[in-house]
């Protein structure tokens, strides 16, 4: 049904958010993609099955459901946020309370409803509205809620670990990230600038995996930081979730600027209808500046020169977030030694620090997660438990 209307939905995404309606017709496809993956995986829900130490006897594993289910997602990409949490969590035979983004409410219940036409049971797939604060906080804390998986910033998220910790609930967080993406010497400098672009100010920024730090060899750094600016300047720019979101990033903007960062485009907003904030290059400014450390969530990138791979992965790993992170090298040694040494949860060689796949597991290490991962059959392990059974078939044989 998604699939079919997936015209409805995306308009449904473009009046919530103000993005584009081809940013919100492919965010729907996303969408479909982890409903058919997750459908798919009904067919191959595997386990073991092994022999024991003991005669007779045979012990095999199966999933169980863990109950309850409270899902509390960002308002970024609402259709995908919804699909990677309620497909696999109904999948595994849980119930599930959807608390989305204040800013979104309108996307979730169109999802519901399609739930109820498609067949799903009605009180299997929930949506409450509400302010964090509130509708989420009542969630993390219910003591009928036995698992609650969280999309959102690392201070939330911090808070629901401790609150759900008190009543020994599983939790699961997909928190941010400052993401770099790393351009070496012997680059493809066009292809690095386009995922560049693309990284750091599609969707206006607003990506848990967005590219918010470009670390980039001295030997090509003025020639691709002109590139980047250039490219800049003719992006079409998306709008920002809010008003007050908006004037957060020019706050940031401005202190960064007062302590000695090179503003290179962007920075201010722009006249017309929304909250639209000029895609941002700031360089100058120190890994342990505010806006190095901090993710703004918004159409925001920083420059930094390094003069080796070992410069550019510690540059990279002094983060308190480990998300994403990216390289873009014609070298295979140096794309193997940035994936093993990036503290990081997913790695990309030659292309851009967002997207994901939806039967591969997305997550990532530090301040970005708690080691889980959503997507791929690791999202198995967050929405079930795994218990096992002793057989012994004939017990006259014991």
């Amino acid at each position: 049904l998604l699939r079919e209307r997936r015209d409805e939905a995306a308009e449904i995404v473009v009046a919530e958010t103000g993005k584009s309606l081809e940013l919100a017709l492919g965010e729907a496809d996303a969408a479909v993609e982890m409903g058919l993956f997750v459908a798919g995986e009904g067919r191959r829900s595997y386990g073991r099955t092994t022999t024991a130490s003991m005669k007779h006897r045979t012990v095999l594993t199966m999933r169980q459901p863990l109950g309850v289910a409270g899902l509390i997602m960002s308002f970024n990409t609402p259709l995908p946020n919804i699909a990677w949490k309620a497909f696999p969590a109904i999948f595994c035979g849980n119930a599930a309370v959807v608390k989305p983004s204040e800013e979104v409410p309108v996307s979730a219940l169109f999802f519901a409803e399609l739930a109820l036409e498609a067949g799903v049971p009605a009180g299997v797939l929930n949506v409450v509205q509400g302010l964090g604060a509130e509708a989420g906080a009542a969630l993390v804390e219910h003591e009928e809620v036995d698992l609650v998986s969280f999309t959102g910033s690392a201070a939330t998220g911090r808070w629901i670990n401790e609150r759900a910790a008190r009543r020994l609930a599983k939790v699961c967080l997909e928190l941010g990230g400052k993401n770099a993406l790393v351009v070496c010497d012997d680059a493809d400098l066009e292809n690095a600038v386009r995922w560049a672009l693309a990284s750091a100010f599609s969707n206006a920024g607003q990506r848990c995996a967005a590219a918010s730090r470009i670390v980039v060899f001295e030997d090509v750094y003025d020639v691709f930081r002109d590139l980047l600016v250039n490219g800049a300047s003719d992006l079409q720019p998306e709008p920002v979730i809010s008003d007050a979101a908006l004037e957060r990033m020019l706050e940031a903007i401005d202190r960064a600027v007062a302590g000695g960062a090179r503003r290179l485009i962007g920075g201010e907003r722009l006249a017309g209808p929304g909250f639209h904030l000029a895609p941002t290059i700031l360089e100058n400014v120190s890994p342990q500046d505010e806006i190095s450390r901090t993710e703004l969530f918004g159409p925001v990138t920083l420059l930094y020169r390094v003069g080796s791979l070992d410069d550019a992965i510690a540059l990279v790993n002094d983060s308190p977030y480990g998300l994403t992170g990216a390289v873009h090298t014609a070298s295979l040694h140096r794309a193997m030694r940035f994936a093993e040494k990036t503290q990081a949860g997913v790695i990309v060689v030659n292309g851009g620090t967002h997207g994901s796949e939806p039967h591969m597991g997305f997550g990532g290490v530090k301040d970005s997660g708690t080691g889980w991962r959503e997507a791929g059959i690791e999202a198995l392990d967050v929405y079930s438990d795994w218990k096992i059974v002793n057989l012994i078939a004939d017990p006259a044989l014991t």
